[in-house]
């Protein structure tokens, strides 16, 4: 499949859908019990495709009047890999749904956590797929 295909398969209403923003609040209410706690909102951004790979990126972008700075973002590859709210298991799967057989997805990996900036922290997903 096209790499032009893929950023139209990936549009940010499709992202908006495989990942809504009211599981940031989910997360931190499970986390530790109140939504207001939380530091940032999290989204999935869509980056490219290359040698069989998909690249997502979970953007964490801080919340007016918290420090993401001040919170242990170097952790969440882990937690999240793991989450149930996060369900990177049920994520990888509806965007294999999306590709309709056109490739799969046989694996995916969380990298380490990237400071974009003291109000942007990106964790890499990449999805290795057979086409």
């Amino acid at each position: 499949m096209a790499t032009e295909s893929f950023h139209d398969m990936f549009t940010q209403d499709v992202l908006r859908k495989l990942f809504p923003g009211d599981r940031a609040d989910r997360f931190f209410d499970a986390l530790y019990g109140d939504t207001t706690e939380g530091a940032y909102d999290i989204s999935l951004e869509f980056k490219g495709h290359s040698q069989n790979k998909l690249q997502f990126e979970f953007h964490l972008k801080q919340r007016p009047d918290k420090c993401l700075g001040c919170n242990l973002t170097y952790g969440l590859p882990q937690i999240f890999s793991r989450h149930p709210i996060i369900n990177i298991n049920g994520l990888v799967q509806e965007i294999d749904n999306l590709l309709n057989g056109r490739a799969r997805c046989t694996d995916w990996q969380l990298g380490m956590t990237q400071v974009v900036s003291s109000e942007l922290h990106v964790i890499p997903l990449i999805l290795f797929q057979d086409t």
